[in-house]
């Protein structure tokens, strides 16, 4: 049984479930400490770090993020255009449009964009301690 190629394949996935996991309460923990949670970089209205996804990235998938209550969004920004019409002008903060769409990935997915979402909240984190110490 040792030699069999899927029972293999099942310990390797139980390890990398068990890693998202494990990666999943560390990003929980850092990001419940990060507060306030800082605003993403020339949003408006959403406060998100941005998880570098390195080689391991899907060219289809957006702007990856780890919000403040530690999970992994797609965050895409644009401009409402049923807002505009609605209000008959163009006002850029109701024409702003800021969504965040909740992330379902396989976990070695998860585990790069989990990882580097939490090297960022940590980087965060220590500039926070710092700032407080000086």
């Amino acid at each position: 049984m040792a030699n069999d190629p899927l029972l293999r394949k099942a310990q390797a996935d139980v390890v990398l479930e068990r890693t998202a996991a494990q990666l999943r309460e560390l990003l929980k923990e850092a990001c419940a400490q990060l507060d306030p949670f800082p605003s993403f970089p020339n949003a408006m209205f959403t406060n998100a770090i941005e998880c570098e996804e390195g080689v391991a990235g899907d060219p289809d998938r957006g702007c990856v993020v780890v919000a403040e209550d530690g999970e992994l969004y797609e965050l895409e920004m644009g401009i409402d255009h049923d807002a505009i019409e609605l209000t008959g002008s163009w006002d850029p903060v109701t024409a702003r449009k800021e969504t965040k769409k909740k992330l379902d990935l396989h976990p070695r997915d998860y585990i790069v964009y989990a990882y580097n979402g939490l090297v960022a909240v940590t980087e965060h984190l220590l500039e926070r301690q710092e700032e407080a110490e000086t």
